[in-house]
C-alpha cells in the first residue's frame, strides 16, 4: 500500500491574535515574531490516517509538502511520527500560489513519485481555510475523492471511509487510487516517540525544483494563479457601553428593556 500525504507548513493557529499583522500594500500576512510555525493541525490528522493504515495492512508513507524556507524541525515532524519519506517542493516560483496553483504543482509532484493508492490530505489549512487544494489534486489527476473523512480503512483492496455529515455520517467505498481528505473528528494524531525524532533527524528530505517535477515556472506559485485576492485586510471591531440608571432595580430593568426593544434587540 503506497500512500502518499500533503503536509503545509503554516501559521500557528494557537498564537494570540495581536501578534498578527498585514501588510496591506503586498495583500500579505506578517508571520508573528518568536513565534515557530507548525505542521497544519488537519494535516498531522492526514498523517495519522496513514499510519494507521499502515498499521492495520503496512505499506510506505511518503509525505510532499510546499513551500519556502520551510523550517526543517517542523516539516519533519510527519518523519517522527511513522511516515518513511519526505519530499519537499521548496523554490522560489512555488511561493505566493493560490489554490489552483498548488494544487498542480502537488499533483505534478504525485506523478514523479509513481505508484500510489490513496492520498491523504487535511480537510482545509488553518492559514486560508479554503479546502480547495485536496479536490484540486483530485481532479488534476483524474481520481476519485472523498471529503471530510473520520475514519479511512482499506478492505479487499478498496477504500472504506466514513465521512462527517451534518446529522452524523457515512459510509463511503472507492476504489483506489483516491484521494481522501481528513477532518479532525478523526482524534487526535499520535505523538512523536523519542525513537521516531532520532530517525527522523538523521533523514533528508528530498528537495524538488519545478524543472524536476516538469513544470514551468508560470504555472505554478503567484505566476500561476487563477484567482485574484482583492484585499486583505484585519477587520476594525468596535464596541460601545452605555450604562442604563433607575430608581431601583426594577425601574432599571424596564428602561433596559425599553432600549433593546427601542434597538430591535428583543
Amino acid at each position: 500500500m503506497n500512500m502518499v500525504v500533503c503536509c503545509k507548513q503554516v501559521i500557528d493557529p494557537e498564537a494570540p491574535p495581536a501578534s498578527f499583522s498585514i501588510d496591506s500594500a503586498a495583500n500579505k500576512v506578517i508571520p508573528p515574531a518568536g513565534i515557530p510555525p507548525v505542521v497544519n493541525p488537519f494535516d498531522e490528522q492526514a498523517v495519522e490516517a496513514a499510519l494507521r493504515v499502515k498499521d492495520a495492512i503496512g505499506g510506505k508513507i511518503t509525505v510532499i509538502s510546499l513551500g519556502v524556507n520551510l523550517t526543517r524541525d517542523v516539516i519533519k515532524k510527519p518523519l517522527s511520527m511513522g511516515a518513511d519519506e519526505l519530499i519537499l517542493l521548496e523554490d522560489e516560483a512555488f511561493e505566493g500560489g493560490d489554490s489552483w496553483s498548488t494544487a498542480y504543482a502537488l499533483a505534478m509532484a504525485i506523478k514523479k513519485v509513481g505508484e500510489y493508492d490513496i492520498i491523504f490530505c487535511g480537510r482545509q489549512a488553518s492559514d486560508w481555510d479554503a479546502g480547495q487544494v485536496g479536490l484540486g489534486i483530485a481532479e488534476i489527476l483524474g481520481i476519485p475523492s472523498v471529503t471530510v473523512a473520520k475514519k479511512a480503512e482499506v478492505i479487499n483492496g478498496k477504500a472504506r471511509v466514513e465521512r462527517v455529515v451534518a446529522d452524523g455520517y457515512e459510509i463511503v467505498e472507492v476504489t483506489l487510487p483516491a484521494l481522501i481528505t481528513i477532518t479532525n473528528e478523526l482524534g487526535e494524531a499520535r505523538y512523536p516517540t523519542l525513537r521516531g525524532i532520532m530517525a527522523a533527524a538523521k533523514k533528508q528530505p528530498i528537495i524538488w525544483k519545478p524543472a524536476d517535477i516538469e513544470v514551468e515556472s508560470s504555472q505554478i506559485g503567484a505566476a500561476g494563479r487563477r484567482a485574484k485576492l482583492v484585499k486583505l485586510f484585519q477587520p476594525v471591531r468596535e464596541g460601545k457601553c452605555e450604562i442604563i440608571e433607575g430608581d431601583d432595580v426594577a425601574d432599571t430593568a424596564a428602561k433596559l428593556a425599553m432600549k433593546l426593544r427601542g434597538l430591535k434587540v428583543i
